[in-house]
């Protein structure tokens, strides 16, 4: 525990960590894209006013018949477009096969020169492996095609209706690890040659631009320039997608008779008919395919183009990595509050920070990882010192309770307060008790050249009179030799504390019989115990100096309780000695008054007690 609790082990999980966000697990990854998604909802509701969605539904089915349609009913689409005042056409509907219905020299004839955009989609198993493109330029040190999603195949329209139209372009998403599409790859390698998106081409078409250029670095594709349009991409070339525009919906019936004007705006034509068409997951929820384009078509469009910077992924884990190796310090080192301070600072700092970058420059930039590692390296860091520091109060808690009583241990747990340098004036009750005949047996275990045997006698003789002490709730003041001083009534008040005094005395003398016994068994010198036990006010606390100090008392009524010790030597048959204040505290005992005399120090006679 003490390796697996250190700083240096918490340091470790960082850069353990660290490892994982390199690894980037589909956990952590989800756990990313859950935050932009976030992120970008934030942004206010608009309404389209350059798209409009043309849908193939319900109705449209019941006027117009069973899907697919003859491509004759697409021509007579695209004029009715046209008469209403469309824009650009783009249909995300394919024609890979020629019409069984024979509409396709109608259709074609439609197609060319009209303003039409159609769809192709890059597939593994798709049966083409060319279709017509636009040309591109490249700025910049790198190939493109080296970054861009790779296909081997492609599915596309019939020759005689892509001869016509103004633009072709892949229908592709890119879903994530969740199987959500959050972004769209404006361009893609289809067997080494570069292929636009649907988007891209109807900005291009709308644009009227023969070609586009990619700028690329090191690290991959940068931005996508299409005057007057830079659109900034991830280095794969995909574009982060907003959802917070809402198009106007049209359904196509009755030739749009009851359909007023489309005022030049782009019109996407879709099928919404219920299972004639797959729907995408999105953060927006369920889009069909042309509104999957549209939205793409919108986001180009849009102002403030949502990016995340190639230098994102590593400025965030060393910034993330420093800022959590600072809080570390903190905890180990600094106070409770100040590191938690700190750790509060960074959440909300880091929070705060990423939200408003989005919202000035619309960055994505990566709050859960940061977040992760504050909470969990806090919570390791934190939960470790705590393991330190109640360990540490453990210990100190087991060394005081060997010369203070448990419930005295226990409050100054509570109240640390109280071992501060100083002291109160309280009334409290001495015991003072020394082995009588120490000397003899001293020489004994001299003669016998066994200094060990009488150590563990005394140790032996001071454990029993130390557990009768503490369990009548008084304070081990200090051992001196083979003599032990006791007090009680503090620090835990103790209204009876003269008669525990005496009580404690009275086993003591029990238990020094049964030590004599023990002894002359084994055919060493007897010994006997004298105790001197008085009560009066005295000064109780915490001696000493600034850097050592011990919770002891002084006064006059502690040093008489010392002198009654002594004095327990020249009576015969008399082992304990009491003060007359204790004497007078101790209600029914069996009391006997022992002698009046005078003590080292004191002017006036002191009667004394013995029980």
């Amino acid at each position: 525990m003490k390796y697996i609790t250190s700083i240096w082990t918490t340091i470790a999980l960082v850069f353990l960590m660290v490892c994982m966000r390199i690894a980037d697990p589909a956990l952590l990854e989800q756990t990313r894209l859950n935050v932009f998604d976030t992120l970008i909802k934030t942004l206010p509701e608009e309404q389209s006013n350059e798209i409009v969605l043309l849908n193939i539904g319900e109705e449209s089915l019941e006027e117009l018949g069973q899907f697919p349609w003859p491509r004759q009913y697409y021509a007579q689409m695209i004029a009715d477009l046209r008469n209403k005042n469309a824009g650009m056409i783009g249909f995300t509907i394919m024609f890979p096969e020629p019409d069984r219905f024979g509409g396709d020299e109608v259709f074609a004839s439609w197609i060319k020169d009209n303003g039409i955009i159609l769809t192709q989609t890059a597939d593994e198993y798709g049966r083409s492996d060319y279709a017509p493109y636009v040309g591109y330029a490249t700025f910049g040190t790198s190939d493109p095609l080296e970054f861009i999603y790779k296909y081997k195949g492609m599915v596309t329209n019939i020759p005689e209706l892509e001869a016509g139209a103004w633009g072709h372009g892949l229908s592709n998403g890119a879903p994530e690890v969740d199987n959500i599409t959050r972004r769209i790859p404006l361009i893609s390698n289809v067997n080494d040659q570069l292929y636009p998106s649907f988007a891209l081409e109807t900005i291009r078409v709308l644009n009227d631009k023969p070609s586009y250029t990619i700028k690329s670095n090191e690290a991959g594709i940068e931005s996508i320039v299409l005057r007057p349009y830079e659109i900034p991409t991830d280095s794969d070339g995909s574009i982060w997608l907003k959802w917070n525009t809402k198009f106007e919906e049209v359904e196509y019936v009755n030739n749009l008779n009851d359909y007023t004007d489309f005022g030049g705006k782009t019109v996407l034509v879709g099928v919404t008919a219920r299972g004639l068409s797959l729907q995408v997951p999105t953060p927006g929820g369920l889009k069909y395919p042309h509104q999957l384009q549209a939205t793409t078509l919108q986001t180009i469009l849009s102002e403030n183009p949502i990016s995340r910077p190639q230098y994102a992924t590593p400025v965030e884990v060393l910034v993330s990595t420093l800022l959590v190796l600072v809080l570390i310090l903190l905890v180990y080192r600094a106070p409770i509050w100040l590191s938690l301070l700190a750790f509060l600072v960074l959440v909300f700092g880091t929070t705060g920070l990423v939200y408003y970058i989005w919202n000035k420059f619309y960055i994505l930039l990566d709050l859960s990882y940061s977040l992760i590692l504050y909470i969990i390296i806090y919570l390791s860091s934190a939960l470790n010192n705590f393991y330190k520091q109640f360990m540490l109060r453990q210990q100190i808690k087991k060394q005081f309770e060997t010369y203070l009583d448990p419930r005295q241990v226990m409050l100054l747990q509570k109240d640390p307060s109280l071992l501060k340098l100083g002291g109160e004036r309280k009334e409290m009750t001495f015991l003072f008790m020394d082995i009588v005949g120490f000397t003899p047996i001293s020489e004994h275990y001299k003669n016998n050249n066994d200094p060990e045997g009488l150590v563990k006698i005394i140790n032996n003789y001071l454990d029993r009179m130390t557990k009768i002490i503490l369990n009548n709730g008084g304070t081990i003041d200090k051992y001196m030799g083979d003599c032990i001083m006791a007090f009680w009534n503090a620090p835990l008040p103790t209204e009876n504390h003269a008669e525990l005094a005496v009580k404690t005395g009275t086993e003591i003398l029990k238990a020094a019989d049964e030590l004599i016994q023990e002894l002359e068994e084994q055919g060493l010198p007897r010994i006997d115990v004298g105790i001197g036990i008085n009560t009066g006010d005295c000064i109780v606390g915490n001696m000493g100096s600034e850097s050592r100090f011990d919770y002891s008392v002084i006064g006059d009524a502690v040093n008489l309780g010392a002198r009654l010790e002594g004095q327990t030597r020249n009576y015969d048959g008399i082992r304990m000695l009491l003060g007359p204040t204790t004497a007078g505290q101790c209600k029914g005992g069996l009391l006997t008054k022992v002698d009046s005399i005078k003590v080292k120090g004191k002017s006036e006679t002191v009667t004394i007690y013995t029980v």
